[in-house]
């Protein structure tokens, strides 16, 4: 992280907004691309003051998502996930049809609670039927084994790294607080703006070659691809990104004296 500290002090470290609010601007635009071309962006957070904001923000721009525990081989080994996504549709089509009733009880319960574990684990990512083009991570040291997978399939990675983590296995390097619930909601609005973006130009490129051309003409002398106007850093909510370290520091600052 040595390359986005801007001071330490008394073993605390600072880190560089200036530098967040240019990798932010970064992952975004590379994000944006991504979206454009039609491909799946993986967001994973499961800790507890991400998981809320990454599951809502995602969701608004159709990403799939994982908030509770990275089933180990999530990626490495997608064939066997994707057998339990089937297996979720197989108890849902059940239930449908009437099949369903024709169960004991116990059985009914049993075929239950399976669909329930199934749905919290994996009910987010139903609908991913290949590998994702990309991970989105809050907290790489807590989702290292997610980082791990990606990497070994040469997934891009997209990281929030705070001061206690390592950026060697991240393409992507956002430096903030990945502990305070307003850095990253700050950070997922300006990305998750940027996806909203991608998708929206991609919309508009498929019109033109349907042949839509009276539809999407509009769009482009207003700046083409109907953007959406991306989320940008704030003036003051660039102290959110670090909040928890900064206030620290300013109290070590203050006994001081």
């Amino acid at each position: 992280m040595a390359p986005y500290i801007f001071m330490e002090h008394n073993g605390i470290h600072i880190i560089d907004l200036n530098k967040t609010i240019v990798k932010i601007d970064e992952a975004a635009d590379a994000l944006q691309q991504i979206a454009k071309q039609g491909k799946k962006i993986l967001f994973v957070a499961t800790k507890k003051q991400a998981k809320e904001i990454i599951a809502e923000k995602a969701a608004a721009v159709g990403m799939p998502y994982i908030t509770e525990r990275w089933a180990g081989g999530m990626l490495t080994n997608f064939t066997t996930i994707r057998k339990a996504v089937k297996k979720m549709a197989s108890i849902d089509k059940m239930a449908n049809e009437g099949t369903f009733d024709n169960l004991s009880k116990r059985e009914k319960l049993q075929i239950s609670r399976q669909r329930e574990k199934l749905e919290k684990n994996l009910g987010s990512i139903s609908d991913l039927t290949r590998l994702p083009a990309a991970l989105f991570v809050v907290d790489v040291m807590k989702e290292h084994i997610a980082v791990q997978e990606a990497n070994r399939l040469g997934i891009p990675v997209f990281g929030i790294v705070d001061t206690n983590s390592s950026p060697k296995e991240v393409d992507y390097v956002i430096p903030a607080n990945d502990d305070a619930s307003k850095s990253i909601e700050i950070i997922m609005n300006a990305v998750c703006s940027a996806i909203s973006e991608g998708l929206q130009e991609r919309k508009v490129e498929k019109e033109n070659e349907a042949g839509e051309k009276e539809s999407a003409a509009p769009a482009e002398k207003k700046g083409g691809a109907g953007k959406t106007g991306r989320a940008r850093i704030k003036r003051g909510d660039d102290a959110a990104l670090n909040a928890k370290v900064a206030d620290k520091y300013m109290k070590d600052i203050e006994g001081e004296e």
